[in-house]
């Protein structure tokens, strides 16, 4: 997704699925490059409000920047977004193995987004979103590795995550980040969080 940025003049993505089966406004942000504080601010409903306007762009659809008054949004998300350099803000809707995920991407300035680029890349999305999917799915089924959850904490921790963000995006506690850490180091026999990451890494989980 930091491919497409650079295409189309994005500054932040955030990749998110509806996820029905934690509640009715349920998210989980598959890939981000937010910082901690404008996803804590925003929130799980703030984004789910976004996700739900009408505004999000399909396959062959012509994006439209999001109304410049955010009227789905209340105004402490709006003024959120303004304070954390989200000033322009385009939607996209992926499907991809019967997986509906929505991609938001954001610019600090106004028309900073190229939207002609943004419509031919949305392939490149699908593509990047397929190979991310197939790769959990594999996890998944191979004998021992790790469970989708304590895959997931792992490569966020490898992003330079903290435990707090890490919960506020898959929307857990810190405990639960701690124990599903602990749970990954200890299937790979590993000392610490940064034997697990590199273990990990070399074979192909994360």
């Amino acid at each position: 997704m930091r491919r497409v940025c650079a295409d189309i003049g994005a500054d932040r993505y955030l990749l998110v699925e509806p996820s029905v089966e934690r509640g009715p406004k349920a998210l989980r942000i598959i890939a981000s490059n937010w910082i901690y504080d404008a996803l804590e601010e925003l929130g799980g409903e703030g984004i789910f409000n976004i996700i739900e306007s009408g505004h999000a762009a399909g396959a062959g659809e012509a994006p439209q920047p999001l109304p410049a008054a955010l009227p789905f949004l209340s105004p402490r998300e709006r003024l959120a977004l303004r304070e954390h350099g989200h000033a322009e803000l385009y939607l996209q809707r992926l499907c991809v193995g019967g997986r509906t995920v929505f991609v938001l991407f954001s610019a600090a300035a106004a028309r900073g987004i190229d939207a002609a680029v943004l419509a031919r890349a949305h392939m490149m999305c699908c593509y990047a979103l397929g190979g991310y999917l197939a790769a959990a799915d594999s996890g998944r089924t191979l004998p021992g590795a790790l469970s989708e959850r304590e895959r997931e904490c792992l490569k966020w921790v490898s992003e330079g995550k903290t435990t707090d963000e890490v919960a506020l995006i898959l929307g857990v506690s810190s405990n639960t980040v701690n124990s599903y850490v602990a749970h990954a180091i200890q299937k790979f026999g590993a000392s610490n969080r940064a034997m697990a990451i590199a273990t990990a890494i070399r074979s192909g989980i994360i």
